[in-house]
């Protein structure tokens, strides 16, 4: 060992000089050790088999996953999901159990019209069966430092998972913060989890409120959609209390509006990433000279396809075998990122680029439309 020339000066010096000297040399891998750890709790995928499916309503599933071996699971943060790898292709889901609780995780999955990986979950998946995910992601969920002690959400139809992980959290770590439910559902049958949400109602700092689209003649609660006025009436004023937003993608719009309207501020309010725009051709940059349908040419290095410019360019890489890594594909997490070499791409409102993204060629190729024809590099 190199001494240090001022090492002698300091009293005591020659003791612990001695000392070192007799030490054992380090064999240890401090490197292969924080990698172990790091891949404990940030894992980039999970073998999880299928430990039961619970029936939840005619039309949804609950899948508990645990570890294949009966390990504890990677811990997460109530609100965030992991992306299950299915068919070729993925979906996220968000997980529905408590973080408190890491022997397994709940994934609700609710059947969609022509949804393709959800239905096929449901149609298709028993107990035993293997899936492969990602560690848990997203940021969807609570900050207490920015986010307050009092939360609304509000729900519609399966958005109401991650809402059950941070109510169920509450009740197996205690009442930390006031949270209020608003739960929108087309009918009372189709309400997810209804006896456990009039069990967790009686929790101290915890309100439960359903609203029924379609109702029955004997359903008494409330009954339309998640107005302006249904949200006032049922949690008086928001004041600077935190909103979270998760369900179908056309209640997003809506829910602004309806918040807006009530004179809340948009930084205090937080919508669930939910997929790519169902028409892209919608949104007020598209160019209204670009048929929809009309097919386009892609090329990736060594491989040429066509597609119809209304697919998302993630889903059209993979229905040719390309995989680039993806897991929200709502346009937040940026793991599909690529580079349009040549032409031009409509990157849609929903993706989160970085400041430096329009002006290298990038996107996020979940929520990137081809309008010409165009070379990409992964």
């Amino acid at each position: 060992m190199k001494r240090h020339p001022l090492a002698t000066r300091f009293d005591g010096a020659a003791g612990i000089l001695d000392e070192i000297e007799a030490r054992l040399p380090e064999t240890r891998d401090h490197s292969a050790e924080a990698r172990a750890t790091v891949d404990a709790h940030h894992p980039k995928r999970l073998l999880l088999r299928v430990d039961a499916v619970l029936e939840e309503t005619v039309s949804a599933k609950t899948f508990r996953l645990r570890g294949r071996d009966g390990a504890m699971l990677p811990p997460f943060l109530a609100g965030q999901y992991v992306n299950v790898f299915f068919d070729g292709t993925s979906r996220p889901f968000a997980i529905s159990s408590s973080p408190a609780e890491l022997g397994f995780y709940d994934l609700t999955v609710r059947r969609v019209p022509g949804g393709r990986i959800s239905n096929l979950l449901l149609d298709t998946v028993e107990a035993g069966q293997v899936l492969t995910t990602t560690g848990p992601m997203g940021t969807f969920h609570h900050n207490p430092l920015f986010h307050g002690d009092r939360v609304v959400f509000l729900a519609g139809g399966s958005g109401v998972a991650p809402a059950m992980s941070m109510i169920r959290e509450l009740t197996d770590r205690g009442p930390v913060r006031e949270f209020h439910l608003i739960y929108g559902s087309r009918d009372a049958s189709d309400i997810l989890f209804r006896e456990e949400l009039d069990t967790f109602a009686t929790h101290p700092g915890i309100t439960v409120d359903h609203v029924i689209a379609d109702p029955a003649p004997d359903w008494t609660g409330r009954t339309g959609f998640l107005s302006a006025d249904t949200i006032s009436d049922l949690t008086g004023p928001l004041g600077n209390r935190m909103v979270y937003v998760c369900g179908p993608q056309a209640l997003y719009p809506y829910a602004l509006e309806q918040l807006t309207a009530l004179g809340h501020p948009r930084k205090r309010i937080r919508f669930e990433a939910n997929g790519a725009p169902a028409d892209p051709t919608a949104q007020p940059h598209w160019p209204t000279t670009a048929d929809p349908t009309e097919e386009v040419t892609v090329t990736v290095r060594d491989t040429t396809f066509r597609t119809p410019r209304n697919r998302p360019l993630l889903d059209a890489l993979e229905d040719n075998g390309i995989r680039p890594e993806a897991a929200c594909r709502s346009g937040e997490c940026s793991l599909c990122r690529i580079r349009v070499l040549k032409g031009e791409v409509h990157t849609a409102a929903e993706a989160k680029l970085r400041l430096s993204d329009p002006a290298t060629g990038y996107t996020h190729s979940c929520v990137a439309y081809p309008l010409t024809d165009v070379e990409l590099d992964l």
